[in-house]
C-alpha cells in the first residue's frame, strides 16, 4: 500500500536503526489497531524493534519465537521471527532482515495470537 494524504508519517530509521515495513495488508490493520488502541505501548515497542530487534538475551516481553514459528519466509528467503508483547495480549511478530537492516511486521494485534496457544 502507498501512502496517502492525511495519512501518518513514519519515521525514519536511526543511523544504526533497522527500517520497518509490513509483511501483508493484515499487518498494517494490525498496526493501526494498536496505534489506536495501545499508543504509548506501541510506541515503546516500535523503538524498541527498531533499535534492538534481536535483543540478548531476550526478554519476556521481546524474544524469538519457537519451534516451527521460529522462522518465516518473505519474499523467499527463511528469516528469524521475533514477538514482543505490547501489552496484555497484544503482540507484534516480526522477521528480521539482518542483511538489509530492517524488520518484516508478520503479525500485529490486540489479541494474543492463537498459534502459540499449543
Amino acid at each position: 500500500m502507498s501512502p496517502k494524504r492525511g495519512e501518518r508519517v513514519a519515521p525514519p530509521p536511526a543511523t544504526d536503526g533497522f527500517d520497518m515495513i509490513y509483511g501483508d495488508t493484515d499487518a498494517i490493520k494490525g498496526w493501526q489497531d494498536l496505534c489506536t488502541q495501545a499508543t504509548g505501548a506501541t510506541r515503546t515497542a516500535y523503538f524498541a524493534i527498531t533499535t534492538n530487534p534481536e535483543p540478548a538475551p531476550p526478554t519476556d516481553k521481546h524474544h524469538r519465537l519457537k519451534a516451527d514459528l521460529a522462522v518465516g519466509r518473505y519474499n523467499g528467503e527463511m528469516l528469524p521471527q521475533w514477538q514482543y508483547e505490547v501489552t496484555g495480549g497484544a503482540r507484534i511478530w516480526y522477521l528480521v532482515d539482518a542483511a538489509r537492516r530492517r524488520v518484516i511486521v508478520t503479525y500485529a494485534s490486540m489479541r494474543h495470537p492463537k498459534a502459540t496457544d499449543r
